[in-house]
Order: structure tokens, then sequence, then C-alpha cells
């Protein structure tokens, strides 16, 4: 599983770049802008083929989701924190897809099994948060048996993606590397081989 999470704040031409990744076969894209208003998500999103929003995933103005017909909602730790189990059971029943972020292994093992996944990180030293370093996760001991499925995140990019693959995760995320690549798209397309050769 490859996703690639937005940068945080706006990209020239975001909307197209965004359309090409879908087009190259971007399985999940998670929509993450903390310091944009309501009308500057939904004017981007309006600019998403809407025949890819099953693929977005909303970190903040969930409530726009229905509108678009998005079934992706991942929740922050801080606004993990505050839904109450039958909440997420509730959009459970009604089909969406629920992810969030933690940091350590014990955080992992306090998620509710209504999420799907979750990332876990940083797995590498952040490209997109220069001195946010890499942690040591033993992701092989983990029980997984809440179903609860782990991304890696952080610093990862094309030469080190099928070392997460080989750690025990289930996926990668991806942000810095195609973000910060000046041709993000064959950025992309490049972690995408690799992330295929891996899984395999």
């Amino acid at each position: 599983m490859l996703v690639v999470i937005s940068s945080s704040t706006t990209v020239s031409n975001e909307a197209s770049l965004i359309n090409q990744l879908f087009e190259e076969g971007l399985a999940v894209f998670h929509l993450r802008k903390p310091d944009s208003t309501e009308y500057e998500l939904t004017t981007l999103l309006k600019q998403i083929n809407p025949m890819y929003y099953s693929k977005v995933a909303l970190h903040h103005f969930h409530y726009v989701a229905k509108h678009f017909g998005i079934n992706r909602l991942h929740y922050t730790g801080s606004h993990r924190e505050q839904i109450a189990e039958d909440t997420l059971l509730s959009y459970k029943s009604e089909g969406m897809i629920l992810s969030t972020s933690v940091h350590t292994i014990e955080e992992y093992y306090d998620l509710s099994g209504h999420f799907n996944y979750t990332f876990l990180g940083p797995v590498f030293d952040s490209i997109s948060k220069p001195g946010y370093k890499a942690k040591e996760f033993d992701v092989k001991s983990i029980d997984k048996k809440k179903s609860v499925k782990l991304i890696a995140l952080g610093g990862i990019d094309e030469a080190n993606c099928s070392k997460a693959y080989r750690m025990g995760f289930d996926g990668i995320g991806v942000l810095g590397s195609i973000w910060n690549n000046e041709d993000k798209i064959n950025a992309f397309k490049i972690i995408q081989s690799q992330c295929r050769i891996t899984a395999q």
C-alpha cells in the first residue's frame, strides 16, 4: 500500500499534480492542510477529478466528506482522543475507512480496532521536517491481531522504501520525497515501481 500525503502548504498546479498521481495508479491520497480554511480546502477538492474522491482521505473539515462522496477520514492523535468509540463504530457501519497516526508501539496497542490503518513514524530521518529523527521500531514483533495495518512514515524515498517492507510494515506513506522533488510525478513513479517489486 502506497500512500501520498499532501504538502501542508500550497503547491503550484497542485490539483493537476494530484490528478496525475491518481492517473499513475496512486491508491490513497491524504489531504492534510492544517492551516487551510474550509473554503481553500473545498476549492482544491473541486479541482480534483470526482472519480478519485473515494481515494482521498480528509485530515480536516470531516463534515464536508459526504458532500464530496469521500469515505476516508483521518484522525490526528489529539482528535482521536476526543472521538467516542460509538462514533467510530457508526462511521464504520456507514462504510467509512478510518485512519490515524501513532508514534509509539504503545499507542498502537491502545488503538480502537475500528481504525483500518495507522501511520507509524518517523521510520527514517524526515525529509519534510529537518531534525525529525528516526526511531527504532521492532515492527515484526508487534501483535497485529487487531488488524489495524501499519503504514511506515518519515523519510521514505526510493532508496529505503523496500527496507520499510522488510521491517514488517504493511505499506508506506510518502511526503517530502514527492513534494520536495522538482519532478514530482517521476519521483512517485520511481517509488511506486520499487514498492511493486518489494510488496510482491
